[in-house]
């Protein structure tokens, strides 16, 4: 196949991921309005979705042995999110409010599992073990995102703790409430949602071969073909979601999808694929990537707690520095 012919299939395949993927999250928010789901998550069940690209490229790149690239696809797409859903979402609505127990709460979720993917990728911990980390503090979390406030009294926590989770939770719903109203799903909901979810799969899949067999014969390095090329354009959903919510003044919920996206990109894409297919070789380039992925988060969280919120000026730090990873990734591998 030629090379033109190869780039074609690749940008078909990113349409036509992006499209199916958009189909994908707003049916899957229906049914999860009809499964009377609390608006968190809702807000997971979407980031979901519209990870699927990354997941499936990710899992696709490790099956062929392109281990740079499917690591490359995970937590570049990491980069790429903090800078697209919170610095470009703040540039767009000039300001993002946000309570501070909401960045407390899925703020210290987010830099655990930073951490745990920066063990994994450096060779300090085995992909099981960093796995049964990020299981043992996100499955929790998902849990009390799940639990009604009334509820959260019959778990028996220390008082304190029950005040403040209550407040915070409260808090991220109102955060995510303005962003999801979703009308109640039916059958044909989810006839179109496997439809679209096997769409987004194929396409996914396509665009992982394409762009490895390109950047092979063009002698492009593993890591800029997943942390850039791939990265960017499976992240395609989720930055055309922030966009919008924030044109919309609805900004304030993207912190929470962009942690949870996160999250669910670290945990399907790099933890469960590397623990069943194996890690690979340790290379510096996936380090640093992986070490910009925690950097970037801190600077967005430690910014935004500060403001409570990101103003545009926070906004524009956050994409220099993306703009910074990517000239030091090219550089690196030059």
């Amino acid at each position: 196949m030629s090379d033109a012919l190869l780039g074609l299939v690749f940008v078909l395949g990113a349409a036509l991921s992006l499209a199916a993927s958009w189909l994908l999250v707003t049916r899957l928010e229906r049914l999860g309005a009809r499964l009377a789901l609390s608006e968190a998550l809702l807000g997971l069940l979407a980031a979901l979705a519209a990870d699927t690209p990354e997941i499936t490229a990710a899992a696709s790149a490790v099956a062929q042995q392109h281990h740079r690239i499917g690591a490359g696809v995970v937590l570049g797409s990491n980069v790429f999110n903090l800078a697209a859903l919170l610095g470009l979402a703040a540039v767009v609505a000039g300001r993002i409010g946000l309570h501070r127990r909401v960045i407390e709460l899925g703020g210290a979720v987010a830099l655990w599992i930073c951490a745990a993917s920066l063990a994994v990728v450096t060779g300090a911990c085995p992909p099981p073990w960093g796995l049964v980390a990020v299981l043992a503090v996100l499955v929790p979390y998902v849990a009390m995102l799940g639990v009604r406030r009334e509820r959260l009294r019959r778990l028996r926590l220390p008082r304190a703790w029950t005040r403040w989770l209550e407040v915070a939770i409260h808090e991220e719903e109102l955060e995510l409430e303005v962003a999801i109203h979703p009308r109640r799903g039916h059958l044909r909901d989810a006839a179109l949602a496997a439809l679209a979810l096997a769409v987004v799969l194929g396409a996914s899949i396509a665009m992982e071969r394409t762009a490895a067999k390109l950047g092979a014969r063009q002698a492009v390095p593993e890591i800029l073909v997943g942390a850039l090329v791939l990265a960017a354009v499976t992240s395609l959903p989720n930055a055309v979601a922030a966009v919008y919510l924030a044109a919309r003044g609805r900004g304030a919920a993207t912190l929470s999808i962009a942690l949870n996206s996160n999250a669910l990109n670290v945990l399907f894409g790099l933890l469960i694929v590397t623990t069943i297919a194996g890690l690979g070789p340790v290379a510096d380039s996936t380090t640093f990537v992986a070490a910009s992925y925690a950097g970037l988060t801190l600077l967005a969280l430690a910014w935004a707690y500060r403001d409570r919120g990101l103003r545009r000026g926070g906004g524009v730090a956050i994409i220099a520095a993306y703009l910074a990873f990517v000239a030091v990734l090219v550089a690196g591998t030059a």
